[in-house]
Formats: structure tokens, C-alpha cells, sequence
């Protein structure tokens, strides 16, 4: 396994106020925990409570901070686009899910590939309902049977084809 330390912050302060952007501006006071979104209708989120301005010692806080579900890291594309192709992966379940971002212009689709690069008939790019919008759990959908049940135990690349948009995680569901 290969760990990559990203050294952007993961939190960054803010704009400038009083108490703020000062050596231990913010403690993280709890690890991320999963929480309702206070949007209606809107998906499930981590929260991370932290702890603000005690250093200067002229006020303290405690604010909520929230990330989308698997929301530490993505791959982007502009709206020029970009690709991203996997190994071969072998996977038990009949439904491939997305957690994504897309802009309002930007689109997913994914193809299923041989582990020769072949792409598997009735789930090429073109098969492939176009995705948008920006979710944590939506499955990816091709013309025909979308149905992965018959690729089970096989060796698999998925193509992911991005414009304006960030993947952050994908997953074979069995329902």
C-alpha cells in the first residue's frame, strides 16, 4: 500500500477576524463523525467539531465543521476533460455507485473494459447514461442491461471519463 501525505490543509482558517490565522487557530475537538446535513433533502455528511482562537487567549470557540461522505480526497477534470482508468479489478455485486461532483456543465460516464483494454459490449462510454449533479451514492446506468452480475469474478478496468467534474469514490454494490 502507498500513502501519499497531502500537505495542503485539510481545514484551512478562513477569511481574516478577529482571533483568527494565529498559531493553533484550530483543534480538532473530536474525529469526523457521521451526521445529517442540515439541508433538506441532502446526503448524510461528516462533521468535525474543532475548537477556535484559544491561543490568543482572548476568546475560544467551537465550530462545526462539514465534508461530503469519503470527501478527503477526489480526481478532477476540468471541462476539457480527463480520464481515469483503473486496473483490472475482480468484484462480487451487480451495481457500480458513484460518489461525485460534477459542475453544471459537467458530466461522468464510465466504461467496463476486458484486461486487454477491450471494452465489454452494452457498457462502453457511449452505452453509459451521462451523470451530473453532485452526490454521495448514484449507480452508474448503461443502455440495455446495466445488470454487472454477469462480469462477477472477472478481471475488469473501469474507464471513467470526466469533464468538470471530481470522483471521489466508486463501489460494487449488490443491490
Amino acid at each position: 500500500m502507498h500513502f501519499k501525505r497531502w500537505n495542503d490543509p485539510f481545514i484551512p482558517p478562513g477569511p481574516e477576524r478577529p482571533d483568527t490565522w494565529n498559531y493553533s487557530h484550530l483543534g480538532m475537538a473530536t474525529r469526523p463523525l457521521e451526521t445529517a446535513s442540515d439541508l433538506p433533502g441532502a446526503d448524510r455528511e461528516l462533521s468535525v467539531y474543532g475548537k477556535e482562537g484559544g491561543w490568543t487567549g482572548t476568546s475560544g470557540s467551537l465550530r462545526r465543521y462539514t465534508l461530503r461522505l469519503d470527501g478527503f480526497v477526489s480526481i478532477g477534470a476540468p471541462l476539457a476533460g480527463g480520464e481515469l482508468l483503473t486496473r483490472p479489478l475482480r468484484f462480487t455485486g451487480r451495481q457500480l455507485r458513484l460518489n461525485f461532483a460534477t459542475s453544471a456543465v459537467g458530466s461522468i460516464r464510465v466504461e467496463l473494459q476486458r484486461a486487454d483494454g477491450a471494452p465489454v459490449k452494452g457498457f462502453t462510454l457511449d452505452d453509459c447514461h451521462e451523470l451530473f449533479g453532485d452526490t454521495v451514492d448514484r449507480e452508474v446506468v448503461w443502455k440495455g442491461d446495466g445488470n454487472l452480475s454477469d462480469l462477477q469474478g472477472q478481471a475488469i478496468r473501469f474507464r471513467f471519463q470526466l469533464k468538470s467534474a471530481d470522483l471521489y469514490a466508486m463501489r460494487v454494490a449488490t443491490a
